[in-house]
Parts: C-alpha cells; structure tokens; sequence
C-alpha cells in the first residue's frame, strides 16, 4: 500500500454525509475541522456533541482522530481521520488549566486570534499590533505541552513573529497564502514564512476566493505558480494544503464568522456590502476533488512526484508526527 497521504488542514463545512463521501472521492486520509470560532467552553461542548453524533452515524466514512498513527489507520481503514481544530482561543477564556481539559477533548490545532486583538495577541485586523500578550506567553508554553499546534493564520505580523519565536515546537499557518501574489490583509509576508520555515513550521495554502489572485476567477496555473515561488523562500517540505472549504454553508455563518457577539454593526471582513456571502470557488476547485487538479497542475510546472506527494498531504503528515 503507498505511504503517500492526503491531507486537508483546514475545511469548515456545513457536514453531512454528503460532504464526507466527497472527501473520500477525494481520498483524504485527513481533515483538520474547524469546530470554534466565536464558541465559549460550554458551546464547545456542544459542538462536541454534535461530531460525535456525526462520527456515531457516518463510521463507514470517518473517525474522530488524535494524532499521526489515527492518519495511517484511516487510510488503510478507507475512512477520513478528522482532527479538531479553533479559529480562535474563545473555549479556553481567561483560564490556563482549560488548555489541558480542550486537548482532552479532541483539541489538537488553536489559534491565537481570529481578526480581532484577543487575551493572548493581536489578529490581523486591528490597527495596531502589540504582539504577544503575557497570559499568550503561558498558553504558549501550555499548548506545547499538552500537544495542541500553535496556528497564527488570523493573526497580525508580530504576534505570528512573536510565536514563532517563543514555541518550542514548530507553529502552523494552516490556510494562509503569500502576501507577494496577493495582498490580502490575511495573507502573510516574505519574511514572516522565512521564519516560519526556519522554525520548521507549515504553511497551508488556501483556497478561499478572497486570498486568491484574482479570485474566484484564480486560474490553477497561477496557484502553482505561487506553490513555485513560496517554495524557493520556504522550502517545499513546509508547505501543504489548507483549503479553507466553506462548503454549502448559508451566508448566515459567514456573517457569525465576522461578526460573532463583538459588534452591533456589521462587519463584513474581506467581502463587502454588496457581496457578503461566501464567495465561488474557482471551477478547478469546487471541493476537495480538486486535490487532483493541483496535482496535475504541480507536475506540469515541474514539481516531481515526491515534492508534489508531500504538498497534497505528506508534509502534514510528518508534521503531525511531531505534534
């Protein structure tokens, strides 16, 4: 049996048995979930509850996974591994010991940030950028610990700087791409994945139209093309794929994702007034079944077959090893 994986470090789909068969068509050994966004620790709770029901009624296809030996159970078992994953550090509030119960439950991927400034650092939003904060100092020092992967993907330049620097362990930019080929204000700088490589931590580049060049109407050409040049500044073995997927989710959701409880207004992120809902995926990549577009456009851009093997998955694979 091959030892090549596929592994999608970032989807946050409306699930259903739909979405997972997908997956499997796509043969995804893995999938890194988001379950938080906004969520407190009781709410995370439910959202536990929930994937386990979805676990409990779709066992023919998936498994609730905990570390690297669970990727290579489900790729002999034909079944997609899912990892828990935060957006932000809602659950664990402003108490450290809820670092540890969360890695109990399932936790193995946190951001620091979504967009906005939080206890531990600042998100890409905000005006000014004042790093990491102290109680971030300790939960970085907890998350090492305990295993969960420090992920800076909403995060500002110095706060991502600040944790590459004060982990132990290898940090991840799980979905996030080259601010050089576009320049969203999520996207991140030359000189930060330097440093993210140096540190051998991972970069999963994204899907979602609005980090794209030129959008949904991004041409698979010009995506390898950016895979190309990030792994002449960071190496190919610390790149991966984070696509990002938002499949069939309702623009209600992206409006929580912006918004959460924090603003009466509306904010409407990297859409506008006239287009808030989740953006079209380019035609190349409607779900994850466009693994095998990028493979096809990696190879003709000159990738060989292992370089273009560890982006679809083997590089996320080792990375888990290490978490």
């Amino acid at each position: 049996m091959s030892n090549n994986y596929r592994i999608d470090n970032l989807q946050y789909c409306n699930w259903s048995r739909e979405i997972f068969q997908i997956n499997r068509e796509a043969k995804l050994d893995a999938v890194h979930v988001t379950i938080v966004y906004h969520e407190d620790y009781d709410e995370l709770l439910l959202e536990i509850k929930k994937w386990q029901k979805l676990a409990e009624n779709n066992s023919d296809l998936i498994f609730l996974a905990n570390n690297s030996t669970d990727i290579e159970k489900a790729k002999k078992l034909n079944k997609t591994a899912v990892f828990f994953g935060f957006q932000n550090c809602s659950p664990i509030e402003d108490d450290i010991s809820l670092v540890e119960k969360v890695h109990q439950l399932g936790c193995r991927f946190m951001q620091l940030t979504y967009n906005n400034q939080s206890l531990l650092a600042t998100g890409c939003y905000e005006r000014n950028d004042s790093g990491v904060t102290n109680f971030g100092r300790e939960v970085i020092r907890e998350m090492n610990r305990v295993g969960i992967v420090i992920d800076m993907s909403h995060s500002s330049e110095k706060s991502t700087l600040d944790a590459i620097e004060l982990s132990e362990k290898p940090i991840a930019i799980t979905h996030a791409n080259p601010s050089f080929w576009h320049n969203a204000l999520r996207n991140k700088s030359t000189d930060l994945l330097k440093n993210l490589a140096q540190s051998k931590g991972m970069l999963g580049v994204s899907l979602y139209p609005h980090h794209l060049k030129d959008g949904s109407n991004c041409t698979l050409k010009s995506f390898c093309e950016m895979i190309a040049r990030t792994s002449e500044i960071m190496g190919v073995e610390n790149i991966g794929i984070g696509s990002d997927l938002c499949l069939n989710q309702p623009d209600k959701v992206v409006e929580w994702m912006r918004n959460g409880t924090w603003t009466k207004t509306k904010n409407f992120g990297e859409g506008s007034k006239n287009n808030i809902g989740f953006p079209k995926q380019p035609e190349w990549f409607l779900d994850a079944r466009g693994f095998n577009n990028i493979e096809k456009g990696l190879k003709e851009l000159g990738f060989n077959e292992n370089e273009t093997n560890g982006i679809l998955g083997n590089n996320w694979f080792n990375f888990y090893k290490n978490i």
